[in-house]
């Protein structure tokens, strides 16, 4: 004889066909009655709503607070109210990510994210900015984690409030790959950051026949963003005899290249090859170069113009694409979907991915400009693509 657990919950099982339904009696039972009642409700109301409503959907964030129904048949929600916090919130990086937070919204008919933190990686102003969002009520924050520890507190105090955190793109410090984030948020969204150092350490190997003196420039060192990338670059180029130095850039872009100039002016006559962790590092890193009349080796991250500029010129060798636009646009999804379920679908972590740009492959990034990669805001279009598809990570074979 099965159990019933609350009859909401029992109807909905019934009515959608739930063929666990056992399962999911115990599943819905050990999340809480409260959660449990409102999921099911909300995936009744989906349910007939699906099979009742002849209305067009409509998208779109509304400008008069309640929001609009989404595409598909969820049921109509009220207008939630997302925030994201950002450590450099006027980095090029994050251009498309503010890009994809606000296509998601639009697409589930929720406001705009708010968008603030700080320009200059300053963790207090982050944490003031996040304790801005609870003190607001929001209803779901997403959150860059920096550091190990200065983000425990407030993420605790969200969470004790109800309000479900998410990081993306930084997730705490890593040691030896061993993330320690120090928070309670419910995932982390964005690049396996200490495994894309070692694999940009590997493809720097390759580039360089005979180990000797390189730089990897880190617009600020010890950042949970991207402290990880040198250290995985490092673990593989030490034991292969390389010797790594570290130049640091500042976090505001403006300053990076007038950075990598001086540092590249003093060593030119030792270099073997120039690196970088972050986007405005890697931006200015070809320029800089030509600068000082360097060719060696040249490669970093992300897919800022100057860089696809720099690599279809022949000034730098490779970029790694980490995909910003979905550390903006599946925060809003996991965030929405937590709400809408009553916490019972919960937002795993997810690799955003890793994908080496060169000369060979630019030509897309290049000549597409949409707001998913590499160029500012235009707005969303559907591109087209044929041919066959290759994981850039993975091979098949029969």
């Amino acid at each position: 004889m099965k159990k019933k657990i609350d009859p909401v919950v029992d109807e909905a099982i019934e009515r959608l066909d739930m063929k666990d339904g056992p399962s999911r009696r115990r599943l819905l039972e050990g999340a809480g009655l409260f959660s449990a009642t409102a999921a099911a409700s909300a995936l009744i109301a989906a349910c007939t709503s699906s099979s009742t409503s002849t209305a067009a959907p409509t998208t779109g964030a509304s400008s008069s607070g309640a929001a609009k129904a989404a595409v598909g048949n969820f049921p109509k929600t009220p207008p939630w109210q997302f925030w994201f916090v950002n450590h450099v919130t006027t980095n090029l990086f994050f251009v498309p990510t503010q890009n994809g937070m606000k296509d998601a919204a639009a697409l589930l008919g929720l406001p705009a994210p708010k968008w603030g933190g700080s320009t200059t990686s300053s963790a207090t102003e982050m944490v003031s900015y996040l304790n801005t969002a609870i003190a607001a009520k929001a209803n779901g924050i997403a959150t860059t984690v920096i550091t190990a520890t200065s983000f425990t507190t407030p993420v605790k105090n969200a969470m004790d409030a109800g309000i479900p955190v998410i990081s993306y793109n930084a997730d705490g410090v890593v040691t030896n790959g061993v993330p320690d984030i120090g928070t309670n948020r419910l995932c982390y969204v964005g690049q396996a950051l200490y495994n894309s150092g070692v694999a940009m350490g590997n493809r720097i190997k390759s580039l360089i026949s005979t180990p000797g003196e390189v730089v990897i420039f880190i617009a600020t060192p010890g950042s949970g963003n991207i402290q990880p990338r040198y250290d995985g670059a490092v673990s593989v180029l030490k034991p292969a005899g390389f010797t790594v130095k570290q130049a640091a850039t500042g976090a505001l872009t403006s300053g990076e290249g007038a950075a990598e100039k001086a540092f590249l002016t003093g060593a030119k006559a030792t270099l073997k090859g120039a690196f970088a962790v972050d986007a405005g590092s890697t931006q200015f890193l070809g320029p800089s170069l030509a600068s000082v009349g360097l060719k060696i080796p040249a490669g970093g991250f992300d897919l800022t113009p100057g860089t696809l500029a720099a690599i279809n010129s022949g000034q730098v060798n490779f970029t790694i694409d980490q995909n910003p636009y979905l550390q903006g646009f599946l925060p809003v999804m996991y965030l929405y979907l937590f709400n809408l379920t009553g916490g019972l679908v919960a937002p795993p972590n997810t690799d955003t991915g890793l994908t080496f740009v060169t000369k060979s492959n630019v030509g897309p990034y290049l000549n597409t400009k949409t707001s998913y990669e590499g160029s500012a805001n235009p707005p969303p279009v559907l591109v087209p693509r044929s041919g066959p598809i290759e994981n850039p990570l993975a091979t098949t074979s029969v």
